[in-house]
């Protein structure tokens, strides 16, 4: 049996999660900072593993994808320090088992290509990825499993985040749907444009994928949705096939497995 800890390391969060094979055991999030040395992301991580009664030296393998390069090498000292393994890093030269057509391979997200690996293998194709997150990430696979594109747009808390601070009257608000669209206060109308607006941003946005993706039968694409943010809008649309928070999870243990078979 291997164990494994695969670390996503986004904008945000920072999301952990352990493996024995292929049963995802226990999972952590921590928020990304960027300013913490070395030895105080050890400290981090030694601390949320053994919350859950996890050992750092216990992992046999570990695998990183990370969208915030100064944290990258960071986060490699100190999980090597912390479990006395290398990590794989998903980057160049990594095998992922599928084929990216991109004007620039290198300007595509780890964690994008992760997802449609794990989507594609979980779910088949053609399918689009949704990543309802720090931004709202729409991503296109085919039936072959091939990675041909995507499309992205702020997330919800960008937008509140940028409204509340361009607006002398706005607050900050919680992001939750209010009980009808039409809001009868300042905070529910603001809950209503984030939750229901971008449910309808995702909706429209998935009608011209399908159409672009599979024009002969846009209805036979299924998509998934993942990312912090997926379950809340799952609740106000049915364009979900699946929704499958750990995708990103999933995705960093079957790359491990392709690079160690």
């Amino acid at each position: 049996m291997t164990s494994l800890l695969a670390v996503d390391i986004g904008n945000s969060n920072i999301t952990i999660g352990a493996f024995d094979d292929q049963e995802l055991t226990a999972t952590w999030r921590l928020a990304t900072r960027e300013t913490r040395t070395v030895d105080e992301h050890a400290w981090a991580l030694q601390g949320v593993l053994r919350s859950k009664g996890v050992e750092p030296d216990s992992f046999d393998a570990v695998v990183i994808c990370s969208v915030v390069p100064p944290l990258t090498e960071a986060y490699v000292d100190a999980l090597a320090q912390l479990t006395t393994v290398e990590p794989l890093v998903i980057g160049p030269g990594v095998r992922t088992g599928i084929r990216i057509h991109y004007d620039r391979t290198q300007d595509v997200g780890a964690d994008r290509i992760v997802d449609a690996v794990a989507a594609h293998q979980l779910y088949g194709g053609p399918l689009v990825v949704v990543d309802i997150g720090t931004a709202t990430v729409f991503d296109a696979v085919t039936a072959d499993g091939d990675y041909i594109g995507g499309a992205i747009s702020p997330g919800m808390e960008i937008a509140a985040d940028a409204m509340f601070r361009n607006t002398s009257l706005l607050r900050r608000v919680e992001l939750i749907a209010p009980d009808q669209v039409i809001g009868r206060s300042t905070v529910a109308s603001m809950q209503s444009g984030f939750v229901y607006g971008f449910a309808e941003l995702i909706e429209g946005m998935l009608a011209r994928f399908k159409m672009e993706l599979n024009p002969d039968a846009p209805e036979d694409v299924t998509v998934v949705a993942t990312g912090g943010l997926a379950n809340l809008i799952a609740e106000h649309t049915e364009s979900f096939n699946h929704v499958n928070p750990e995708l990103t999870l999933v995705g960093l243990r079957l790359v491990h497995e392709m690079n160690n078979a």
